[in-house]
């Protein structure tokens, strides 16, 4: 197989990159960065943007399956900037597959596209769209996530099926456990409310089995998967701050003890959000509320059209999940992340 991966150096991006290649398939890279080792890994690396329509077309050029990764993630930005990347850019990796003639497409999307600013509780594919998205981030990967379904069309020769892995964790990540392991050394991490709502998470390589059975089942049976929208998890909710206890402490350290009371959580979340957009500060706030909801209300959702359909079953359970995370940290990835940042 010859893949081209979007957004291949991110975190789920280049783990996708490097179980292709250890697969023995031929790999593109496409990303705004450059990423030698995946170069001496064995992936062929190309330096763009998903809004260059000219690239992106010419990235595509001879592969037969394209790995629709790359995005912009957060949730506070210019809404133009998201639908330029998030919009836009998957309008041109699809115009790209129709031009190079690429039969299939799996599209990284989210189950943020679904979130209503309140509980989420065992939902499956069935849940709507809400009427109005809880931030740019969603709101822009749903309108990416409808054009990518609607794009799957045997006639014309594109195949598509998008993904909605949720609160993807391991070892390689370069955001969220980084910014956790930093914030708990400073003394910044506060947890919200006393509650423990049980959320879903996904360990990376469970997401990259979903990805791989995704394009496997593209080529064997597309018409079962084609169009449609898969949920991923791990498959075993847990609560939120107990799963973020369990992964302080394979860095050593213990969760959060101080806490926000939640009502007092929420008046911040509106007043710093407020303030971020009175004010036009570029950078992104440590709490909003999209974030406040993220992480006091339930988030967890049925994978069994995934199982189904895809064959999906998450391989690594969570104590396995939290050595290799363990091991990684001791192996100086998180130092080297943080180092980094």
């Amino acid at each position: 197989m010859r893949a081209l991966v979007t957004g291949g150096g991110g975190f789920l991006g280049s783990a996708l990159t490097r179980r292709l290649l250890s697969d023995g398939h031929d790999v593109r890279v496409f990303a705004r960065g450059d990423y030698p080792a995946l170069r001496e890994a064995g992936a062929e690396t190309l330096r763009g943007d998903l809004r260059d329509a000219e690239a992106i077309g010419a990235a595509a050029a001879g592969v037969d399956v394209v790995f629709h990764v790359a995005a912009k993630a957060g949730y506070y930005g210019s809404p133009e900037e998201y639908e330029a990347i998030n919009v836009q850019g998957t309008r041109n990796v699809l115009s790209a597959c129709r031009g190079q003639g690429v039969g299939r497409l799996v599209f990284t999307s989210t189950p943020s596209v679904v979130a209503h600013g309140g509980a989420l509780a065992g939902v499956d594919e069935s849940q709507p769209y809400p009427a109005k998205h809880v931030a740019e981030y969603p709101r822009t990967k749903a309108a990416a996530e409808v054009e990518v379904m609607a794009a799957d069309d045997d006639a014309r020769g594109l195949r598509t099926v998008s993904i909605r892995p949720r609160g993807i964790w391991g070892p390689g990540d370069t955001q969220l456990f980084p910014r956790l392991v930093q914030w708990t050394r400073e003394g910044r991490l506060a947890r919200l409310g006393r509650g423990d709502p049980l959320q879903d998470f996904a360990y990376v390589d469970n997401v990259v089995d979903a990805h791989l059975a995704a394009a496997e089942k593209l080529a064997e049976e597309p018409d079962v998967v084609g169009g449609k929208t898969y949920f991923i998890s791990d498959g075993a909710p847990i609560g939120c701050w107990t799963m973020v206890g369990k992964c302080l402490a394979t860095a050593g350290l213990r969760g959060p003890t101080k806490v926000v009371p939640l009502g007092l959580a929420r008046f911040l979340g509106a007043f710093i959000e407020t303030a971020w957009k009175l004010f036009r500060i570029d950078s992104e706030p440590r709490l909003n509320r999209y974030k406040v909801t993220a992480l006091t209300e339930p988030c967890h959702f049925d994978i069994s059209a995934a199982r189904r359909d895809l064959g999906y079953e998450p391989r690594v359970s969570l104590s396995e999940g939290l050595l290799r995370l363990r091991e990684w940290v001791e192996q100086g990835g998180l130092d080297a992340v943080l180092e980094g940042s």
